[in-house]
């Protein structure tokens, strides 16, 4: 984004900050969906968020990526959106976490999956489960830091962080057998 149009944008200029919404809106949109249960709720995490950088536009050092600037924003607000409704995403406060218990036949299902793919099976998952799977392997943050943001303890987000991988691994399960099913009765009508 070209420093001109974030200055113009942060001296009050409505025409440079709508320019700035239509290049990020798209871009941003997936990430709100990573944190939100439904599109609607997705769509309000992104006005929040963008009424936020307009009010914050004059505090932007042009210290580092301006879309990682914003990309912040939008994820703190999410997270604020899960701290507001926090009763309805039911995080497991389960404090024992057995790093054993992945296996590495597990990650090694869980690593051959394709990006894509790997999404789409984590917008599946329980909201506390996708929460701390976006937050730990999509954001890079630590289950230290994870327990901070989400109000639980370090082994709350590590067990919730296991669980999701368990939860994905037996949906990968359930689609190669799906698939293998679907081989057979092809293989059985020939």
């Amino acid at each position: 984004m070209d420093r001109s149009i974030i200055t113009a944008a942060a001296e009050g200029d409505k025409q440079a900050f709508r320019t700035i919404f239509n290049f990020f809106v798209p871009r941003l949109r997936s990430v709100a969906l990573r944190y939100a249960r439904t599109e609607f709720e997705a769509e309000d995490i992104l006005q929040e968020a963008f009424v936020k950088i307009y009010h914050n536009l004059k505090t932007y050092k042009f210290e580092g990526s301006f879309e990682g600037w914003i990309k912040r924003i939008v994820i703190n607000t999410a997270l604020n959106h899960y701290d507001k409704y926090k009763k309805d995403y039911q995080l497991d406060n389960i404090e024992t976490y057995d790093e054993d218990d992945l296996g590495i036949e597990e990650a090694k299902d869980i690593d051959e999956v394709e990006p894509s793919e790997l999404l789409s099976i984590v917008q599946k998952l329980p909201n506390g489960y996708r929460l701390v799977m976006n937050l730990y392997v999509l954001e890079g943050y630590s289950h230290r830091e994870i327990g901070q943001a989400l109000g639980i303890s370090e082994g709350s987000a590590r067990s919730q962080y296991s669980k999701a991988r368990k939860h994905i691994k037996k949906i990968l399960a359930g689609l190669r057998n799906k698939s293998k099913t679907n081989l057979i009765n092809k293989d059985s009508t020939i």
